[in-house]
């Protein structure tokens, strides 16, 4: 065995399926020892798409998923995936390949301080120094991964470990020459006993199990606490957020919570889609207005950042209640009355037990309802609105009635995915993937990846801004070779909308922000993936058929859809 072979063998044991790549001499034992072990290699076409499927495959699983990338460039063209994988708390483990331990510092190809870049936006960043080190590295890459407040780790694996030991003397021994100088005999004795270190003790270590922590148990105190709070309340509000679903398979034990405890609820992130289409406490619109009405608000794994204007959304009057498996996020910007720190679906699920009563909050929930149905009835007339091209308020609600109950939706966009976002619902827990709070650009293409690998019965379709589309266009070269028919609705307005939107009222200029109307339905084909162009109004929902047709043949397919402008988020921009 290798060094990819014990990586290999260690990814096995914890349950890994896919691993991501772009290939590079410096991982090639890694990518061929995951395959010979039933290990499905992906490979993209940038890193960065790697990186972002492994993100997805975490997001929907609860397991670290898992990518390979080459030395240097390799390495340093994650920065941005990892960072959102951060920000967004997935746990997921990157292998970067680098240069051979004796070379480090010396010039080699491809060969700089990985670990000092990479350090401030992982959990933990290693290097394995020794062959013997890989699978205690490796295992503990999966500890830390998945402990606490999950996130990315990086493990360093140099190429001279990966490669077998005879394989490694040899290539040393050609770099010492042949000569038979007294310099050349001493510096080839010198690498022989280098190579018996770098290989002593290899395959030496046991193989754990399926390393799975403990989720972090709210204290008892502050469920009582949060249920006297709720004892007394009249108005209270509940908002959702992904770090609820971080234990994936446990998705149906918290809607049983939110339900028991019957508070009007607003969900956010990977939350969105856990109650359904229609469930009776969920609200979609006007949760500003909500929340300076509410006299209790509850923040389920939610941090009071830009997204609440840091804390001000919530009046100070109310009683404020927070759970977060982070000590930094259960007090940002703004101290809790009760802060639960620990797992927050845990945390619900505990209130929920009480069995508290909650028909005294009939009226507070009607009232919201009437709103919400009152914004519904107001977009719906808005996309009614006459239109050249296509109005994307009506295309949006043309795709919310063209899915089925099993579907699952990545957005990858400014404008374009935010009108979605108001208009098109997940039909049910774990079935809507979005970069997070980072506001990344390009998850499009690895998202959905890793999506239809992890639920290859489900419908995948990724809804794109026509800007965002151009990180994951030759994408569709993989999800061709790799078979995964995967529907992409790109809503082509011929520019980054959200910013122009705002740069031109304030600025009196679009530069930078104008794009053509590209034909990137032919792009798509040019890959070997089928090509939908679309701007009439009135054959939306054939094209949309057409494109489920293709996929369920086991064709990829792009819709360009050619959208008018609107004003429909004006004044929406974040800072």
């Amino acid at each position: 065995m290798h060094g990819g072979d014990l990586i290999a063998s260690v990814l096995a044991a914890q349950g890994t399926r896919f691993l991501f790549t772009l290939c590079g001499g410096h991982i090639s034992p890694i990518l061929v020892g995951c395959k010979q072990r039933g290990i499905r290699v992906i490979d993209t076409r940038h890193e960065a798409t790697a990186v972002f499927a492994a993100d997805a495959v975490a997001r929907l699983t609860g397991r670290p998923g898992v990518a390979a990338v080459t030395a240097g460039p390799g390495l340093t063209n994650t920065i941005t995936a990892i960072k959102n994988a951060q920000i967004a708390q997935s746990p997921i483990i990157v292998l970067g390949g680098a240069t051979a331990t004796m070379l480090k510092g010396r010039g080699a190809l491809q060969d700089i301080d990985q670990l000092a870049l990479v350090r401030p936006h992982v959990k933990w960043a290693g290097a394995a120094r020794r062959v013997a080190d890989l699978v205690p590295m490796l295992e503990r890459a999966f500890r830390v991964a998945l402990a606490g407040v999950p996130g990315p780790v990086l493990l360093e694996c140099p190429v001279d470990l990966l490669y077998d030991q005879e394989t490694v003397r040899t290539l040393y021994s050609a770099a010492a020459g042949g000569g038979h100088s007294l310099a050349e005999q001493a510096t080839r004795l010198y690498l022989r006993g280098y190579v018996a270190r770098l290989f002593a003790g290899a395959g030496r270590a046991p193989i754990s199990g399926l390393i799975a922590p403990a989720a972090p148990e709210p204290d008892p105190k502050a469920v009582e606490q949060a249920l006297a709070q709720l004892q007394r309340a009249k108005r209270p509000l509940l908002l959702v957020g992904s770090q609820c679903l971080i234990e994936a398979e446990q998705s149906a034990e918290l809607v049983r919570a939110v339900e028991q405890l019957g508070i009007p609820t607003y969900l956010s992130g990977m939350a969105r889609g856990l109650l359904g289409k229609d469930h009776a406490l969920q609200l979609r619109h006007k949760r500003r207005d909500a929340l300076k009405e509410a006299d209790l608000v509850l923040l389920a794994g939610v941090p009071c950042d830009f997204r609440l204007d840091y804390g001000r959304h919530i009046r100070r009057s109310a009683c404020y209640i927070a759970a977060n498996r982070s000590k930094a996020d259960l007090r940002m910007n703004r101290r809790p009355t009760v802060g639960a720190l620990g797992d927050p679906a845990h945390f619900l699920r505990r209130l929920g037990e009480a069995g508290l009563s909650n028909a005294r909050w009939a009226a507070w929930r009607a009232q919201l309802r009437q709103r919400d149905d009152a914004r519904n009835t107001e977009i719906a007339r808005q996309a009614q609105a006459p239109s050249a091209k296509l109005n994307p308020l009506q295309l949006c609600r043309e795709l919310d009635a063209a899915l089925g109950p099993d579907t699952l939706l990545i957005g990858d966009g400014g404008d374009f995915v935010a009108t979605a976002a108001y208009t098109v619902s997940p039909r049910g827990p774990l079935r809507w993937l979005d970069p997070g709070p980072f506001g990344t650009l390009g998850v499009g293409a690895g998202f959905a990846l890793g999506a239809k690998l992890v639920r290859p019965e489900a419908e995948v379709w990724v809804i794109f801004g026509d800007g965002a589309l151009g990180y994951s266009l030759a994408e569709f070269d993989t999800f061709v070779r790799h078979g995964l028919p995967i529907i992409a609705l790109v809503g082509n307005d011929g520019g980054w909308t959200q910013i122009a939107r705002e740069q031109v009222t304030v600025l009196g200029d679009a530069v930078g922000t104008e794009l053509a109307l590209s034909d990137y339905h032919r792009v798509a084909e040019g890959f070997g993936a089928a090509g939908i162009a679309l701007s009439d109004p009135e054959l939306v929902p054939e094209a949309l058929a057409q494109a489920q047709a293709l996929a369920q043949s086991g064709r990829p397919v792009l819709i360009n859809a050619l959208l008018d402008k609107t004003d429909f988020r004006k004044g929406s921009i974040s800072i």
